[in-house]
């Protein structure tokens, strides 16, 4: 008997113990890694759309190309954080949340929008920046369109996959909607009369008219920007706690000590210097 009994108690001392040792591989492989991962390479990737002035766009130093703006300014403080470098990637703004879900960069600005329905994709961090949206149009037409029912049947833009194309559909149904990749072309096609308007974030629209005097300014008409789909926050990979405690860390940093304000005035005034 008592052979017996030490046996069954060897047998359940060993269940136990290989039922441990499962667990604890378990944990190990599914632990997040997210922040690691970037700190151990000693890079961090941040995909972007350079084509939203003050957010994020392009310039010439010393004969090359830069990839600048406020979401870029934000970022290098954000890698001087996490003690790495920053690499930007430009990418078109359609193709950013798969770019992050393939793992060909680690975190997404670009002005975006935490919709609920981008949300389903990726993650969020806490809002760095709340937007509104207006109608910017050719100077000297702003009261011509000062109503929805003003703009039926004319060609108005916004940047495809966006909030403003969200809002072009729901509210101005009437007018007929063109969308493209690019915001800048769009502008473009305001400036020549291809479009009557473009739906832009505020601040985006200010510094268009800032950076292009005497051609552009904002319509009469109101747009309403619901309450999901103001604030602007950084995307990560689902499942990547790790990194966005981080990030948040850093946003809320630059929050309190006033850069958040600072960045997007220097953002600015970059762009007015390109001019």
């Amino acid at each position: 008997m008592k052979k017996t009994t030490i046996k069954k108690l060897l047998a359940v001392a060993s269940v136990a113990f290989l039922g441990s040792l499962i667990l604890t591989g378990c944990g190990k492989s599914s632990s997040d890694q997210s922040l690691k991962q970037i700190q151990d390479k000693k890079e961090l990737v941040l995909g972007t759309s350079a084509d939203y002035p003050p957010f994020e766009f392009t310039t010439m130093k010393d004969g090359k190309k830069q990839i600048v703006g406020y979401d870029i300014l934000i970022a290098q403080q954000i890698a001087k954080d996490m003690g790495v470098k920053l690499k930007v990637v430009n990418t078109a703004f359609p193709s950013l949340i798969s770019e992050l879900q393939d793992k060909k960069v680690d975190i997404v600005m670009a002005g975006m929008v935490s919709t609920d329905q981008r949300k389903k994709a990726v993650d969020f961090t806490k809002s760095y920046y709340k937007n509104s949206n207006v109608l910017l149009v050719k100077k000297g037409e702003a009261a011509k369109y000062n109503t929805v029912a003003s703009l039926k049947g004319k060609a108005v833009g916004a940047q495809q996959s966006t909030t403003q194309e969200k809002i072009g559909k729901k509210q101005l149904a009437a007018a007929n909607l063109v969308t493209e990749a690019n915001f800048t072309n769009l502008t473009n096609e305001v400036k020549t009369g291809t479009l009557s308007g473009v739906i832009a974030e505020k601040v985006v629209a200010d510094n268009v008219i800032k950076s292009n005097p005497g051609q552009f300014e904002i319509a009469q008409v109101k747009l309403k920007t619901p309450a999901s789909d103001a604030p602007v926050s950084i995307a990560v990979r689902k499942n990547s706690p790790a990194l966005k405690k981080q990030l948040n860390k850093s946003i809320t940093k630059l929050q309190k000590n006033g850069d958040l304000d600072k960045f997007m005035q220097k953002a600015q005034d970059l762009q007015l210097e390109q001019k």
